[in-house]
């Protein structure tokens, strides 16, 4: 039973009935919660056809509904807000809707294709939080739109060539004396960004010494040796020497094997990777084809541009005085491949932080302006920065909170209070090490997706991983304990059947307030895909273990001497098991059977 769409067809027939026009458009919205009752319906545009105030036209409404719907038991009017109380058979009914679906929650498929671009990191650094943050978001909003139906293409861009990368090349060519993972016994990803960090030190003091020569900063900056060299590397990575080339290839491929075994512990993946190594070249061919038709120009020292200027935005630099790429040549070139590697999906979502916001806004624009009408299916979706108590992440002064670190980190304090607490007599080494990364990572991720994506964050490790409290692990707790009800039910050999529960006549609160929430989630589906907002998700999750702990703590389930209540309880458990399990399932969240 689908409880919004009858109520709604209720209220038409109401309005037909008392006023001679079904109203289509109807204002319904969650009851306030100092009122009594679930949905209220907004009465102030109705009294154009009720010719009557926003109280008398609530009232009438009100009336027809409960002497006629058989689905509203009472209702009260507060101005022109018509607040209905939903009768208990009704609720029982949306239930038995929803116990009986085994795929609730998930749509059948629409047709329709989404791509989503996620953690697009560069080839020159490990992982740190920030690349947290966006690996959680992007996959879960593609998780979403998988459950509505869409069919979803993981991707991402590996930023793998650039002056970035060209700094860890150079630092290692001058002071690595041909250091491997194997060698150094350190994961790829950090043994590149070592000599990253090793670059920028580098760099500095070399700087230093110039500028107390007399050399202006910016001089400075550019003549640096270690600059020059890096400098120097670009040009021959672009003009393919064979040597920088090996190099490159040698240092990105230590890199790629790192970031497997962290995308793989994140619990991420991709359909297909992009490299812009391959995008920057068709980027350059559309930016020269732009030139020819005037669309850019061309500086007197040979960079190409684009005047943005009466789009209300500034002239963006397209190809270098050099010949060499930028950023957004490369963006161009990769959004272009991507329609034509997948013609039917809907647009692209670009999981990429919020200082890139102009970016995208010029990428967007400068793809219509090439007559790429697909520009406008393309959205980014912008996050904020994470920070930690401490501070600000640097990634280039080396004090970057590292995402394979944090992660471990937070299996450790799992595994540490899980001990403290006990209960875990029944379990093995191997079983406690794999639930405490399944709490220590359900920690991580909810604590990040639990917060809109537009708003920057702290996170606190600490209170991520409370027990109590609006974390992930309360809900995998709550999750647990409802699976120990339901083993419990078995072993007493109480089964419900959909028999069983037609014969329920009466609701508690908390059994109501449970359904209620259970009856949102397809709503909340949408809301989370309409915004790119996991946190919607994250919150409903939150609600529904708040609400069945409320139940619990209510209502002591095994000493009901009514069959069919104790049956009802236990199906209730079980629906609410299962909707927590698939709604932390869309935050890339696992929860225990035990814990």
């Amino acid at each position: 039973m689908n409880l919004d769409f009858v109520l709604r067809t209720e209220i038409r027939k109401a309005t037909d009935s008392l006023f001679g026009q079904p109203v289509d458009n109807l204002q319904i919205q969650p009851t306030n919660a100092e009122f009594e009752g679930s949905h209220t319906l907004v009465c102030f545009p109705l009294t154009k056809i009720s010719k009557k105030d926003p109280e008398q036209t609530a009232t009438a409404i009100g009336e027809y509904l409960v002497a006629n719907s058989g689905i509203v038991s009472r209702f009260n009017v507060v101005k022109g807000f018509l607040n209905l109380v939903i009768a208990d058979k009704a609720w029982v009914e949306v239930f038995k809707s929803i116990y009986s679906n085994k795929d609730f929650g998930l749509l059948p498929s629409n047709g329709k294709e989404l791509m989503v671009e996620y953690s697009s990191p560069n080839t020159n650094k490990p992982l740190h939080l920030g690349h947290l943050r966006n690996n959680f978001l992007g996959y879960s909003v593609a998780e979403i739109y998988k459950a509505l139906g869409y069919k979803v293409h993981k991707v991402q861009i590996i930023n793998d060539r650039g002056i970035h990368i060209c700094k860890s090349m150079a630092a290692w060519k001058l002071f690595g004396h041909g250091e491997t993972p194997q060698s150094s016994g350190m994961k790829g990803d950090k043994l590149v960004g070592k000599y990253y960090v090793e670059f920028d030190k580098n760099h500095k003091a070399q700087m230093k010494e110039l500028v107390d020569k007399g050399v202006s900063e910016a001089d400075a900056e550019k003549q640096s040796p270690i600059m020059q060299l890096a400098s120097d590397m670009l040009r021959k990575w672009e003009a393919k020497d064979a040597e920088t080339l090996q190099l490159w290839k040698t240092m990105n491929g230590w890199v790629y094997e790192g970031f497997e075994k962290t995308y793989k512990r994140m619990g991420v993946d991709f359909e297909k990777l992009y490299y812009e190594s391959n995008t920057y070249l068709l980027g350059k061919e559309e930016v020269l084809k732009g030139e020819e038709k005037g669309i850019f120009f061309k500086k007197e020292d040979g960079s190409v541009w684009i005047d943005l200027t009466s789009d209300g935005l500034d002239q963006k630099v397209l190809l270098r005085a050099d010949g060499t790429s930028v950023y957004m040549t490369q963006d161009i070139g990769t959004a272009i491949l991507r329609f034509k590697d997948f013609p039917k999906i809907e647009g692209q979502v670009y999981t990429v932080g919020n200082e890139q916001e102009y970016h995208f806004k010029v990428l967007f624009l400068i793809l219509k302006k090439l007559g790429y009408q697909w520009a406008e299916k393309c959205y980014h979706l912008s996050y904020g920065m994470v920070d930690l108590p401490s501070g600000k992440m640097k990634s280039r002064e080396g004090t970057v909170v590292d995402a394979d670190d944090l992660m471990q980190e937070m299996a450790d304090e799992a595994e540490k209070q899980t001990r403290e607490l006990g209960k875990i007599e029944e379990l093995n080494e191997q079983q406690i090490k794999d639930l405490s990364e399944m709490i220590g990572l359900g920690a991580l991720k909810f604590f990040l997706l639990k917060v809109d994506p537009k708003k920057r964050m702290l996170f606190d490790p600490n209170e991520s991983i409370q027990l109590l409290g609006h974390t992930g692990p309360f809900i995998q707790y709550t999750h647990a304990r409802i699976r120990a009800i339901v083993r419990k039910a078995e072993s007493m050999g109480v089964k419900p059947t959909e028999s069983d529960l037609s014969q329920v006549t009466s609701l508690e609160d908390s059994e109501r307030d449970g359904i209620f929430i259970l009856n949102n989630y397809i709503n909340k589906l949408n809301e989370a895909a309409r915004d790119y907002s996991p946190a919607v998700i994250a919150n409903f999750a939150f609600d529904l273990a708040k609400g069945y702990n409320q139940f619990y703590q209510s209502i002591p389930i095994f000493n009901e001497t009514d069959a069919v209540k104790l049956k009802f309880r236990i199906a209730f458990s079980e629906v609410v098991a299962d909707v927590l399990k698939k709604s932390m399932k869309l935050l890339g969240i696992q929860v225990p059977e035990k814990m």
